[in-house]
């Protein structure tokens, strides 16, 4: 989620929960990155989130962030254990950055860069390979533009290792990667009512927001049946900030760009 101001996220994660191990086969563990003011709060647990307390936890838990990236985890590579789970997080030009990767990069296992990697998945590889060549590239926070493009070439360099969908989030900007399947929706005044896909849960949006409110949801699949989903082009990433989808044009993108070539 990635919004214009701090947002409470219970309910569309009380749907997304359900999808580890009720609705969903994704039974290994799940994690939340919330980005707030004060840095960014993981939280994160092996068991699946059907069982897990903690799962149970957030759903009532209060906490507003402009910022998450959450994930429910089918193990392809690695242990199930906690240190495997999603997101992954760590520091780049001083800034708390969270990822998370739906897919499986088959041989992928680039030479150490600045990150060390934890775990023993291809996931937490990519995340450290992607923020290793973001630091070699620029020894300080980069215009949106530069990093947008920067993100782009770095996704194309992993995704020919296999399926790589991916969300990484710096606390401002989050981009979301589709290699096969993602879908967004976006929340704006007038709010209206949205309903659950994957239980009986309904909400009336217009009472918790403003009309100067804005968010986006991303999502392998759409959460809610009531709402206008929109689907990712295989090979596309897109950049969203204060609850909104940057549209490329306005990046003022050059035609050679790896934008391009990997929509094409």
């Amino acid at each position: 989620m990635n919004s214009n101001q701090p947002a409470d996220l219970r309910f569309s994660f009380a749907g997304f929960a359900e999808r580890g191990g009720r609705t969903g086969e994704h039974k290994d563990g799940w994690g939340i990155a919330f980005h707030t003011r004060r840095g960014v709060r993981l939280f994160r647990d092996e068991r699946p989130s059907i069982d897990s307390p903690l799962a149970e936890q957030m759903k009532r838990r209060r906490i507003k962030a402009s910022n998450v990236v959450a994930h429910i985890r089918k193990a392809t590579q690695g242990n199930i254990t906690q240190q495997n789970c999603h997101p992954f997080t760590r520091t780049l030009w001083g800034r708390a950055w969270s990822f998370a990767h739906n897919g499986d990069l088959k041989g992928f296992y680039p030479d150490a860069g600045r990150y060390d990697v934890e775990g023993d998945t291809d996931s937490e590889r990519a995340f450290c390979y992607l923020l290793s060549g973001l630091a070699e590239r620029f020894d300080q926070q980069p215009s949106r533009r530069a990093l947008y493009v920067a993100v782009s070439e770095l996704a194309a360099e992993i995704a020919v290792h296999g399926v790589f969908n991916f969300l990484l989030s710096d606390g401002d900007t989050l981009f979301a990667h589709c290699s096969t399947q993602l879908h967004y929706v976006s929340r704006s005044y007038p709010f209206a009512q949205a309903s659950l896909i994957d239980c009986e849960r309904s909400i009336d949006l217009s009472r918790h927001n403003g009309p100067d409110d804005r968010m986006a949801v991303i999502a392998t699949q759409p959460l809610t049946h009531d709402e206008t989903w929109h689907a990712f082009v295989p090979g596309e990433l897109k950049m969203f900030a204060g609850g909104h989808v940057v549209e490329a044009a306005s990046l003022r993108l050059p035609q050679h760009s790896c934008l391009s070539q990997c929509a094409a």
